[in-house]
């Protein structure tokens, strides 16, 4: 009988670090067959909603998020089947109308920072990490990664960081820490917590 691929969840708020610890994970299995799926990736589609009522949802919210097809996605992989992962368009803050063909792998990065939040994604996760980050750090990250890669502007950044994102920070994404298996201190400059977790998932799995 085959064995189940390896599903390991990444979580921690916004510009903690999630993409380099999971990054730090992928490159460390060049010889397996390994990715990485984004919670974000899952957004709803909002198409039939007007661009201004798009600026006003909350993207940080369990409720931003299609969940039940993660989930649903997540299944089918376990399974060794293969499945297309929406494409999200961070302009439009709606879906665009690609998607992403993911083939069955060994190992599953899931990282997104409210994959702890449901139980049904974190019953199907081998091991949990939380990426616990300062306040101030993951602000400035944001910044910087909203208005390059995002075309946001400065003011709507922190707009949304005040209004929305630390707020919900604390409220949902916070207080899922007590569901990690691993929590690692100061993101992904944390490298010998990385290496632990590595050699960690190598000798359990027996990767």
């Amino acid at each position: 009988m085959k064995k189940k691929p390896i599903i390991i969840g990444v979580s921690g708020g916004s510009g903690s670090g999630k993409t380099t610890v999971s990054r730090a994970i992928l490159d460390n299995f060049p010889e397996h067959s390994i990715t990485v799926i984004e919670h974000d990736s899952y957004y709803k589609n909002q198409d039939e909603m007007t661009f201004e009522e798009r600026l006003k949802t909350n993207y940080d919210h369990p409720l931003a998020f299609d969940t039940n097809l993660l989930v649903k996605q997540l299944t089918a992989l376990r399974e060794y089947k293969a499945i297309d992962i929406p494409v999200y368009d961070y302009v439009r803050h709606t879906r665009s109308d690609k998607v992403l063909h993911q083939e069955p792998v060994e190992v599953i990065i899931v990282e997104g920072i409210l994959i702890f939040e449901d139980k049904r994604l974190r019953k199907l996760m081998d091991i949990k990490i939380f990426v616990d980050t300062d306040d101030d750090v993951r602000i400035i990250r944001r910044i910087q990664r909203d208005m390059i890669e995002r075309g946001r502007s400065l003011e709507s950044v922190i707009d949304q960081y005040l209004s929305s994102v630390k707020p919900a920070y604390h409220q949902f994404i916070e207080p899922t820490k007590r569901y990690a298996d691993v929590i690692l201190p100061d993101g992904g400059r944390n490298y010998v917590a990385i290496d632990l977790i590595n050699t960690k998932i190598a000798n359990v799995f027996k990767l």
